[in-house]
């Protein structure tokens, strides 16, 4: 697939960056984001970085040649969470390394084993055909495999709770059946992905006609694999919410009953769990304190949880409706207490502090500062998402207080570097620095600067005073 090749160059690309390279090139991103600027598959980048940022925080293990190799059809299906929330025929990118583990123990051991020798070797010299035709062939094996053993799982209650119990995952017969179909459908999604775009930017007139037609002709809406079909889909899709147009199209109408009565109703039940892991996912980094791209993460929940709203008609008391007003009540409560914490955090790292309260020669913790300078960005890019959120009120108040609160402060911290102590100016500078890259966020940088050249003045008056 051209599609799949050029996102694991992507990959290896992103992989290879410097984290500052890597951090330079999410801020950015993140900005024109925000701006509103067309920057084309800068969300599937964002995407990336996001997962790789994760994967070298938490020490993800990497899976070998022969078990990446194994697991490539199913990239369109994996999710990036620890498995604890239910995803319709998806699986958890953490969980690949226990479904190989048992493969190669409890279903085809032998031919795991001879298949894992053949392809290493077949790497090593360079022989990459070679090893794609043994993990085909294996791939067929275990598809096989597979059928028989949850068929007969259906039949004999023993011999399922044994097989869920040696899968080891935490959704054990969904991961075993989400295998099992992928595997067996492996060449006709391969080659629907093939005539996908790398990203669609808008599903929508032709486009979207053109998609429905390939998934048809992939596989009847009553066919194991129409779900898989979908989802290939939505993983090319810039916006996935989007995925909810084949079900109005299909009824002809956006009211949620009629959708639901089509087989493309299943398209809306996809879009709201990706939107609760997403939310899971903003909710992991808030509390981490070390998110990567958070703002174009809410950006995206913002945007899911508005097209839900406005292009279909639900019922607030429907089960979608439910689902989505749940939804969106747990964001504005998680949002308002990383918002109501916000000043404080500030206030506890400007406050102005006496001689005696300072350690000779010491500086503001590097750590702190960096987590309090992220929630202030933060909150500046919630006031862009505010009204659809039900924070906006809130957004607003808590800034210009933040705002009324940086512009007496710094001043105060001004006139107390000016008049530091050999001991103390370093810690006093770390404040002014910090005062300095706050007011770039919260009011310009223009500001900052200017704030920029009356530290240089200060710290020039100070150079002067200690020579003479």
């Amino acid at each position: 697939m051209a599609g799949a090749d050029t996102i694991e160059r992507l990959q290896l690309f992103l992989r290879e960056l410097s984290p500052q390279a890597r951090g330079m090139l999410i801020a950015e991103f993140e900005r024109s984001l925000l701006r509103g600027d067309d920057l084309g598959a800068a969300d599937l980048v964002l995407q990336e970085l996001r997962r790789i940022t994760r994967d070298q925080r938490a020490g993800a293990p990497r899976i070998g040649h022969s078990a990446r190799l194994f697991f490539k059809p199913l990239e369109p299906f994996l999710v990036d969470d620890l498995g604890q929330h239910r995803h319709l025929g998806r699986i958890s990118r953490s969980s690949l390394d226990t479904l190989w583990t048992w493969i190669a123990r409890d279903v085809l051991p032998d031919d795991a084993k001879a298949v894992d020798n053949i392809v290493n070797a077949a790497l090593q010299d360079g022989d990459s055909d070679k090893a794609q035709y043994f993990v085909r062939a294996f791939q067929d094996r275990v598809a096989v495999a597979l059928t028989d053993q949850l068929r007969a799982a259906e039949t004999d209650d023993k011999l399922r709770r044994r097989m869920l119990a040696q899968i080891g995952t935490q959704r054990a017969g969904e991961d075993a059946a989400t295998l099992k179909c992928v595997l067996n459908a492996r060449d006709g999604l391969s080659a629907m992905a093939a005539h996908l775009p790398l990203q669609v930017g808008n599903l929508a007139a032709k486009q979207l006609d053109e998609c429905q037609r390939l998934i048809e002709k992939t596989s009847p809406p009553t066919s194991d694999v129409f779900l898989y079909s979908l989802l290939t889909v939505m993983s090319r899709l810039a916006a996935p919410w989007q995925l909810i147009r084949f079900g109005v199209k299909a009824a002809g109408s956006d009211t949620a009953a009629r959708v639901a009565e089509t087989p493309y109703g299943v398209a809306v039940t996809i879009v709201l769990s990706e939107l609760e892991r997403q939310v899971g996912e903003l909710r992991d980094d808030l509390r981490s304190g070390r998110g990567v791209a958070v703002g174009a993460l809410l950006k995206t929940i913002h945007d899911s949880a508005r097209g839900l709203r406005t292009e279909l008609n639900m019922p607030v008391d429907s089960s979608w409706g439910r689902a989505l007003s749940g939804l969106r009540s747990q964001i504005g409560d998680m949002l308002r207490l990383e918002i109501d914490s916000m000043p404080g955090r500030v206030r506890r790292l400007l406050k102005p502090r006496g001689t005696g309260d300072i350690r000779p020669n010491s500086t503001i913790d590097a750590d702190e500062a960096a987590e309090t300078e992220a929630l202030v960005a933060f909150v500046g890019t919630c006031r862009h998402f505010a009204g659809e959120l039900a924070i906006n009120e809130m957004t607003q108040r808590t800034f210009s207080e933040l705002q009324q609160y940086l512009d007496s402060a710094t001043r105060g911290l001004l006139e107390a570097l000016r008049g530091a102590t050999p001991g103390e100016r370093s810690f006093r500078q770390s404040q002014v620095d910090v005062a300095v890259r706050l007011c770039a966020t919260v009011f310009s940088r223009e500001y900052a600067a200017q704030l920029g050249k009356a530290v240089e003045v200060a710290a020039a008056a100070d150079r002067r005073a200690a020579k003479a």
